[in-house]
């Protein structure tokens, strides 16, 4: 493991800011992760102590000093609306692999956040640490993060069998990869509307 910190970047996009998280965030991030509904393909379920928030901001920092990824407050450019979170973790310098995660608000949905918000991380990713290979995983039943993956171009490389269970509900997830060779920082327009 690296004992080096990695300082959580400050990245920009035509619509987005992502940036590192601050105790100012707990309520909004307790609101969007303590949703059923937002959270219905996650793989643990929904919170219900806002401690869970002062937690997660904790980790994030921890993630930081340990360098072992970024977790990226998500905010809308047009308001400065907090709209969800991207992470890059589980970065291994001598695998030069790492994991892509991400969650927004269904309110943000369909408008292609996700897809923008990701880009500007894994530039970040592929350029900073030297990656190659970024892995992420989606419920087989959330199309629209299977959507967002492929946008980015990330192959499906398999599906790992009921490999969640989260209240009881057993789910399979679909195994993403996008190897450097593959990544094209600007594979589509930045949508204008």
């Amino acid at each position: 493991m690296m004992s080096a910190s990695l300082p959580t970047p400050s990245l920009h996009t035509a619509r987005l800011r992502l940036r590192a998280f601050e105790d100012a965030d707990a309520n909004d991030l307790f609101a969007l992760q303590s949703s059923a509904h937002i959270l219905r393909y996650w793989d643990s379920p929904p919170w219900t102590e806002r401690s869970r928030a002062e937690k997660f901001i904790t980790a994030c920092r921890q993630m930081e000093q340990e360098g072992t990824g970024a977790r990226l407050a998500v905010d809308r450019v047009s308001d400065g609306a907090f709209i969800g979170w991207c992470t890059l973790n589980s970065w291994n310098p001598d695998f030069r692999s790492a994991s892509l995660g991400y969650c927004y608000n269904d309110a943000a949905w369909g408008q292609g956040y996700a897809t923008e918000a990701a880009r500007a991380l894994l530039g970040w990713a592929f350029d900073t640490l030297d990656l190659n290979r970024v892995q992420a995983e989606a419920d087989t039943r959330n199309v629209a993060s299977a959507r967002v993956l492929e946008k980015l171009g990330f192959v499906r490389e398999g599906t790992l069998r009921e490999d969640c269970v989260v209240n009881g509900d057993v789910s399979d997830s679909w195994v993403y990869g996008l190897l450097r060779r593959e990544w094209q920082p600007s594979s589509e327009p930045i949508p204008t509307h």
